[in-house]
């Protein structure tokens, strides 16, 4: 197999910040490429990463570890309407869905010319797919294995906190809280919730 072209430099960058932070990887010198994988809560148990490094750019791949049925055309076509509403206004990275196979994957990008990342930009293009797949797993599980629309799933998704809040109150206290009152108690938790970043 012929050596494939990739900085060593940027692959030395990713190795040190994988070692500092307790990754567990495999790193193939041919090609560039890491793997390694994170364990998560939720209906997907398991986050598998590729990281490729290139001449000027790191990319990094976090594989959804279920796919959609390729010969459900009515699956395929909820979650090529998710990917599209899930990546509308994403700010770092993209999903990708591949119609051959279903596959399902999570892209994070670093432009690597004339400059090392620091370990926080690395840092930030993996995790930020973990992240990535902790809001939106849900919804892809839906349409994979309950027959969910896209509408539906990106909805639940999409879930902004004052609405979170809305629901649990109401399911919580049915009919004993007024509805001014479970604004009043929205407005103290957001109240509280940015003095709280402040300190």
């Amino acid at each position: 197999m012929r050596k494939y072209e990739y900085s060593n430099e940027l692959a030395e960058a990713v190795k040190t910040f994988l070692v500092d932070d307790d990754w567990h990887f495999s790193f193939d010198e041919d090609t560039g490429r890491f793997k390694f994988g994170l364990r998560t809560k939720g209906k997907m148990r398991k986050l598998d990463y590729v990281l490729n490094v290139h001449n000027d750019e790191i990319v990094v791949y976090g594989m959804c570890t279920f796919d959609a049925e390729s010969s459900d055309e009515n699956m395929m076509a909820q979650m090529a309407e998710f990917i599209c509403r899930a990546n509308y206004g994403l700010k770092n990275g993209c999903f990708e869905f591949d119609f051959r196979d279903g596959e399902i994957r999570y892209k994070s990008f670093i432009d690597c010319e004339n400059l090392i990342p620091s370990a926080e930009v690395i840092k930030n293009s993996i995790y930020c797919i973990a992240s990535m797949y902790q809001r939106y797993t849900p919804g892809i599980f839906d349409i994979c294995f309950l027959g969910g629309t896209a509408k539906e799933a990106i909805a639940k998704c999409e879930k902004s906190i004052e609405d979170e809040v809305r629901s649990l109150l109401t399911g919580a206290v049915g009919e004993d809280m007024g509805e001014d009152e479970i604004n009043e108690v929205i407005a103290s938790l957001t109240v509280e919730q940015e003095g709280g970043e402040d300190a």
